[in-house]
Parts: structure tokens; C-alpha cells; sequence
């Protein structure tokens, strides 16, 4: 059984247990690639300004090189911003799902209802059991029971502050508000114990209220 979360020191992102994520840690990439190419040309620039005495005697107006300063600004920021609407919408696809979960956000813990299997309803705690895997406040007495390589979607709301139900594997986060109906969908491309903490603050222990999501076969 694969088990995926954070650790000591770790910069990069976690490995990917849905598409999102993946498509996600690519824009990530992209993105970087443009910010360097940035850089190293802003620096080079500078430097020879710096070192060098450029001047023109007779140079009034340089409408060339004000074309090309517009243009190119304008054209990196389309490189990103494709990309970025593309995966905003991919994010937000909701279509024909197999499991529909609602999850209701309390101090200090979570209630997930499973509407499709007779209203099966169980409230999810932060367990302090060394001797369970010894996951200090991430582990809980009833995880998250979810099928992979299917299309899930997510219900969430709260019951009293604004809760955040977010599992960084998976790429996905929602504020879940009280008074309101929020989703999501997501689909898990491989089986393991993934874990996530509430995101928003909702108040001194929001930490404190752990997901943890099982995924198994269907």
C-alpha cells in the first residue's frame, strides 16, 4: 500500500495521485522555464548597461525597440495564461460521476456522507495512536474510502466557520463555507493512503483536522 505525505524538508511537490496534479506540477514547470528565460535576459541587460557607455548622438526616438519591449511582454504573457485558462477549466469539469461524497466541516473534525450507498454517514477524528503507523496529526479513526481511475465528485460545506477540505496529492482544494454547496472532481490514478489537513483558518487548531483518503479498487 503506497503512502504519500510531506516530509522534512521537502521543497518539491508531492508525487501525483491524480491527473490534475500531474497537469498542475506541468504548468508548474512551464511556468518556471518562462520566469528563468526572464531573468537571465532582465540580468544580461542590466550588466550591460552597467558595464557599457551606449549613446547615440543623433537617436531622437527608437520606435523599433519600443515595438519590441511591448510586443514580447505580450507574448510571454499569452505563452502563460493559455496554458493556465486551459487547466482552470479542466479543474472545474464536473460530468457524469461514480461516487458523489458530501463532506460537512466541524470543529474539530469532518462528516462525510456517501449519498449513493443509502446515506451512509460517519464523522472522521484525529486519533493520537503511536502504534498505527505512527502519522503524527494526519492519521483519523475512519478514513476516506474512494475508488481510483474513477470520476468523484466532492460536496462540501460546514457547519459552523469556513473549513478548507484539500488532500495535496490530488491537486485539489475547496473552502468549504457555511450556508453553501461547493464541489470539486478529481480522479485518483493509483491506489494508497493520501493524506491533507483543513487549509483555511478557521480557527487556533484548524491543523488539527486531518483528511485521510484510502483509495482502493472499485
Amino acid at each position: 500500500l503506497f503512502l504519500e505525505m510531506a516530509t522534512w524538508k521537502s521543497y518539491m511537490f508531492l508525487d501525483s495521485a491524480s491527473y490534475l496534479l500531474e497537469q498542475l506540477s506541468f504548468f508548474h514547470d512551464h511556468a518556471l522555464l518562462i520566469l528563468m528565460m526572464i531573468t537571465c535576459i532582465v540580468t544580461y541587460t542590466m550588466m550591460s548597461l552597467t558595464l557599457n557607455n551606449y549613446n547615440h548622438r543623433f537617436m531622437l526616438e527608437g520606435h523599433n525597440i519600443e515595438t519590441i519591449w511591448t510586443i514580447m511582454p505580450a507574448l510571454t504573457l499569452i505563452f502563460i495564461a493559455f496554458p493556465s485558462l486551459k487547466l482552470i477549466y479542466l479543474i472545474d469539469e464536473i460530468r457524469n460521476p461514480l461516487v458523489t461524497i458530501k463532506t460537512i466541516g466541524h470543529q474539530w473534525y469532518w462528516t462525510y456522507e456517501y449519498t449513493d450507498f443509502k446515506n451512509l454517514e460517519f464523522d472522521s477524528y484525529l486519533i493520537n495512536n503511536n502504534q498505527l503507523f505512527n502519522f503524527r496529526l494526519l492519521e483519523v479513526d475512519n478514513r476516506t474510502i474512494l475508488p481510483y481511475l474513477s470520476h468523484i465528485r466532492i460536496l462540501t460545506s460546514s457547519s459552523d466557520v469556513i473549513h478548507s477540505w484539500t488532500v495535496p496529492s490530488t491537486g485539489v482544494k475547496v473552502d468549504a463555507s457555511p450556508g453553501r454547496l461547493n464541489q470539486l472532481s478529481f480522479n485518483l490514478n493509483r491506489t494508497g493512503i493520501f493524506f491533507g489537513q483543513c487549509s483555511e483558518i478557521c480557527g487556533a487548531n484548524h491543523s488539527f483536522m486531518p483528511i485521510s483518503i484510502e483509495s482502493i479498487s472499485p
